[in-house]
Parts: C-alpha cells; sequence; structure tokens
C-alpha cells in the first residue's frame, strides 16, 4: 500500500485467487495477465469463454419476458396494418435521442410514417408533457411512443388516455407500485418485471422490442404480403451500444454483447450521422467505448444541454448529408458552449464544493444555474470526492437537481421515497444519476434526509482515499502486444473497468499542455524503457506542479494503457490518474485465497 499519492489516494493492489489464475492458464490457455485480470473480476469459471467472446446469439433472452412486451407488439402491429401515425417522445440525452432513432429507424425502413419530438430541456424539462403529445397529435400520430422517459408521467397519459391517444412507454427508470394508465410500459426496472434484464438502458429496451415486432410481422407474413425487406436489426447496434455506454449501464450480460458487437457494426459506417460527427471530430481509428463515452456523446447530449434538443436524434435520423453536417457542427461548437460553461461554473461554486466536502453527500444549490450543465458538473465533482452528488439550480422559488452516485448507493431509490414523503415534487431515475424538482425551502430538509439515508449505507461503500489498481507492470510493458493481451477483456465500461497498473521508478523528461486542462508527458524508466503519457484534467489540479516540475525525482504512476492511432502510426500510451513520490509499492499483486 502506498499513503504517499499526491490526490492522497492508498493505492491498493486488488486481491485474487493464485489457484484460479493457473486453472485459468492451464484450461483456457490465457497469458498471465489475462488469467490474473479475470481472476480479479470474479468471473465463474463456465462464464469466462463467453466473457471473453460475447455474442448475442448466445446471450439473447426472449424479448417477450419482459413485462408488457405482447402488449406493445400487438398494439403497434394493428397500428403498422392500420397505417397510423406513430409519435416518438424521446428525451433529450443520448440514450433518448439513440433510443428514438432506433425506433424512427426502424419505422422509416418498413414505410410507416412517423413524427417525433424531443421537450426543451430548461422550457418543458423532463419526460412527456400535455404541450409535447399535442405536437405529436396535430401532425396526425394517433399512438405515441415515449422512450427513455414516461415510467412515472401519470398526468400526461391519463390526460391523453381519456383522448382515446394510446401510449407505449419503453422506458428503464425506476418505477413506483402504481403505474401510469399507458397501454404498455416496457421497463425492466418496474416493479413487477421479473425478466432480470434491469441493465439495460431504453436503447436496449427498444432492440428488444424491434426484436420482438420483428417476429411478429415475419410470422404474420407482412415483410412478403407487402413486399417490403425485414429489417437487419443489427445494423442498429452501433445505436444501441452508444446509448448503453453513454447511459452508464453496467457493461454485463446482453448488454457486453451488443457493445461488442456495435463497436463492428461503427466499422460499416451505416449510420450516416455517427459517420459525419464521426470525422468532425477527427476521429482516424476504430471507435473504442472512450470514443462514445467521451467524444461523440457529449456532443450528441451538447443539443439538449445548450442548444437545440431535437439535434441529437435529427443527427441519427437523417439522410440528408448536407443537413447532418449542419447538425453536426452545430452540436460540436455546443459542445465547446458547454465545455465553457462548465469552466465558468465549477469556477464559481469552487468554493461552495470546499465547504460541503465533508458532508457525505455534496448537496450544493445557487440561483439561476445553468440547467444543461448542473448534471455534468455533478459527475465532476462525484468523481472527484467519490461522493454523491446533487448540484441544484433554484428561480423562482422552485429547484431543478440533477444527482449523481457512487456504487452501492441507489439515488433513484432515494428520490423516489423522498417524492413519497412530499420532500420532492416529482423526479425519478436510475441507481447511478436522477432528477429532481424541489421546493427552494425544502433543500435543507432534503440535505438532512439524504444524509441520514447515506451514512445507513456508508460502511458499505469504497472509501475515498483508496485507488485500487490490477497489477504492478514495467515500463517495457507498453507495447501493443501486451495492448492486444489487455484489450482481449474489453469492452471496458460500467460492471467492467478498465484495468488500473501501477509503473514505478520513472523520471520526468518533459511535459506539455494540450488543450486548456491536459498534460501530455514523456517519462524515462531505469532500463531506458520510454513512457508516453497523457493526464487529462491536470491542469489547476494537484497534479500540474508534478508533471511540469524541472526536478528528476523519481516517482511512480498509477492508471490505465491506451493505444493511440495517429495517420497510421500506433503508440501506447499510459493516461495517469494519480502520482506517488518517495515510496515503493509492493513487489508483486498479492493473492487471495478466499
Amino acid at each position: 500500500m502506498n499513503i504517499n499519492s499526491v490526490l492522497g489516494k492508498n493505492w491498493t493492489p486488488k486481491n485474487y485467487n493464485e489457484e484460479t489464475v493457473k486453472f485459468l492458464k492451464e484450461n483456457f490457455n490465457l497469458s498471465e495477465i489475462v488469467a490474473r485480470l479475470i481472476a480479479i473480476r470474479k468471473i465463474k469459471i463456465e462464464d469466462v469463454n463467453i466473457f471473453l467472446k460475447p455474442k448475442i446469439k448466445n446471450l439473447l433472452p426472449n424479448p417477450f419476458i419482459l413485462k408488457d412486451m405482447d402488449k406493445a407488439v400487438n398494439r403497434t402491429f394493428q397500428a403498422i396494418i392500420n397505417k397510423e401515425i406513430a409519435g416518438i417522445f424521446g428525451d433529450y440525452d443520448v440514450d433518448g435521442a439513440t433510443s428514438t432513432a432506433i425506433l424512427g429507424n426502424y419505422f422509416n425502413e418498413i414505410n410507416h410514417e412517423i413524427k417525433i419530438y424531443i421537450p426543451d430541456r430548461k422550457i418543458e424539462g423532463y419526460g412527456p408533457s400535455i404541450n409535447g403529445f399535442e405536437k405529436l397529435i396535430s401532425q396526425g400520430a394517433k399512438l405515441i411512443f415515449t422512450v427513455d422517459c414516461g415510467t412515472l408521467s401519470f398526468e400526461t397519459i391519463e390526460f391523453f388516455k381519456k383522448k382515446n391517444t394510446d401510449v407505449l412507454v419503453f422506458d428503464h427508470h425506476q418505477s413506483e407500485l402504481k403505474l401510469p394508465n399507458a397501454v404498455s410500459i416496457v421497463n425492466p426496472n418496474r416493479f413487477d418485471d421479473e425478466s432480470k434484464l434491469n441493465y439495460l438502458c431504453a436503447a436496449g429496451v427498444c432492440l428488444m422490442f424491434l426484436i420482438a415486432l420483428n417476429k411478429k410481422l415475419r410470422e404474420s407474413n407482412w415483410f412478403d404480403n407487402n413486399n417490403i425487406k425485414e429489417p437487419n436489426l443489427i445494423n442498429y447496434l452501433d445505436l444501441v451500444s452508444l446509448g448503453t455506454v453513454c447511459d452508464v449501464v453496467p457493461l454485463i450480460g446482453l448488454n457486453r454483447a451488443i457493445v461488442s458487437q456495435g463497436l463492428k457494426v461503427f466499422k460499416k459506417k451505416s449510420n450516416l450521422g455517427l459517420n459525419i460527427l464521426k470525422n468532425i471530430c477527427g476521429i482516424e481509428t476504430n471507435i473504442t467505448t472512450y470514443h462514445l463515452g467521451y467524444i461523440l456523446g457529449p456532443r450528441i447530449n451538447a443539443g439538449g444541454r445548450v442548444g437545440k434538443s431535437s439535434h441529437g436524434a435529427n443527427l441519427l435520423l437523417s439522410k440528408n448529408s448536407k443537413e447532418i453536417f449542419k447538425i453536426a457542427s452545430e452540436l460540436d461548437s455546443f459542445n465547446k458552449k458547454r465545455k465553457l460553461i462548465e469552466t465558468q461554473m465549477l469556477n464559481n461554486i469552487e468554493s461552495k464544493v470546499k465547504n460541503n466536502a465533508n458532508e457525505p453527500v455534496i448537496v450544493l444549490s445557487g440561483h439561476n444555474l445553468h440547467g444543461g450543465v448542473i448534471g455534468i458538473i455533478a459527475a465532476r465533482i462525484k468523481d472527484k470526492y467519490n461522493k454523491p452528488t446533487i448540484v441544484i439550480s433554484v428561480e423562482k422559488g422552485l429547484g431543478r437537481a440533477s444527482a449523481r452516485s457512487v456504487l452501492g448507493f441507489d439515488i433513484g431509490k432515494i428520490i423516489l421515497n423522498a417524492i413519497e414523503k412530499n420532500i420532492l415534487k416529482k423526479g425519478g431515475g436510475h441507481k447511478m444519476a436522477g432528477g429532481f424538482t424541489i421546493e427552494e425551502n425544502k433543500i435543507f430538509e432534503f440535505k438532512e434526509y439524504i444524509n441520514n439515508k447515506f451514512s445507513k449505507v456508508l460502511k458499505s461503500i469504497d472509501k475515498n482515499d483508496i485507488l485500487s489498481f490490477d497489477s504492478k507492470i514495467s515500463a517495457s510493458a507498453l507495447n501493443e502486444d501486451f495492448y492486444s493481451e489487455v484489450n482481449t477483456l474489453s469492452p471496458f465500461g460500467s460492471g467492467n473497468p478498465e484495468p488500473r497498473f501501477v509503473i514505478e521508478n520513472l523520471e520526468l523528461l518533459k511535459s506539455s499542455i494540450v488543450g486548456d486542462r491536459h498534460i501530455k508527458s514523456i517519462f524515462v524508466a531505469s532500463d531506458g524503457s520510454v513512457v508516453k503519457s497523457v493526464t487529462f484534467n491536470a491542469v489547476k489540479s494537484n497534479l500540474e506542479s508534478y508533471l511540469l516540475s524541472k526536478k528528476r525525482k523519481k516517482i511512480n504512476i498509477v492508471g490505465k494503457i491506451s493505444l493511440n492511432e495517429w495517420k497510421g502510426e500506433k503508440n501506447v500510451e499510459f493516461i495517469i490518474d494519480d502520482i506517488s513520490v518517495n515510496k515503493t509499492i509492493n513487489n508483486s499483486v498479492p493473492s487471495s485465497n478466499g
């Protein structure tokens, strides 16, 4: 264990069973590092092959195990037969945009007319609204799908039920015991769903629906009778994987197979919007989960945050290259604006953050904070302090909040409980993120309530001062072969984090600031091996002075490995998470026989 970390962390090696490593090497023909990483992740022996080679055909369950799936398929089939215009009401985030596009592209492919509506985040807020539904109905919609929203939209759905408008909900946010009066609510996180697919995001739910609908149309000979080619749903996996990664749902089970195969679909460049956005971003390599979560996703999100909410969905739906280029360029511009607002807001609330940093849950409120950015601010603070964080923007006595949580603390459930106790007006979410509205005079009451709830589970939450790593490696290990070995465990994300490594006794040769906040560095090891690295958001952090230091002292680094491809050249880089000085970590990762 190392306690001399610049960020005040204790670097702790993850435990693993040495006998398991030996068994994996001998029976699965795995290298030492791959066997060790699998053992650390405690993958069951019978699941090793499917973990290393996840395939949808081996993991796809019957879509009708999802509650209400039969109702959703039958009502949609009726709408297709009767040529009823379908309205799609989508959320303004990436999961909502991809879900909207998945359904929209499918209906376009089978020549069924659709209309879409994405609400304005600031004016309308989250979820179905009477105004949004009325706009869809005014365009002829007879059936409305809500995607990535709707599970808690009691009043809106009831209002239109009385007007004979049928609503189908495709969502993944947690439900109350009471459900809206919709024709169907397909949601693996509704209280009475037993599918065990609760890790799916809305895009994943939409995929399951289309698999079921395709089956219904095929068995009814609808494709043949109408001389329409059956859509190949594999082609939509790029969109499903984008929604899955960006909504930070666990990359386990079917999700893992979806993302693994979805990354391959990206190579086909079948979605024109994604391909043009990729080019505008300057991505010249094969798409990875990093590109989805940190490059493409934020730009698609930016429309809902600081620009035009419908841009994300329209980018993924349009077939007009000129229109797409315009949308993609504007999204890129919106993202730059979002970054500027984010930086300014973080600077403005920095003192508030420090004053609240010792609280079990960080709850910050302020007047007229930018509603499109408070979720990102909450995420940044949560990542820095490893504490659930809630940022509330107050305007005219009403607060709108974004919440981000840590593993082990179900923020979506807390929000629903607080609504039941009349502390919050409305809201929802899932385990790791949520949002709500609250009267300004109840913010203190909510703060006491959530801190009390968190204190009851605090012992089971990872401590803030622990930084776990998978293994020590030598500087000479940073090569393509080692990267390829480690990458056999990809795709990485929530539920399957990227392996973290430690390299010791490096001497800093040179560093430079890139962009506004990042630092690139070159180190040399005692054997002459060179380590190229990048430290994201290092400027104005405690790491900056060490990375830009002129002194040639020996340091240790901990972080992840990445393959940087540029103009045909490939370089393995080290992404630094933390630095330590004057301390040697244990020479080998200890094993555990437990």
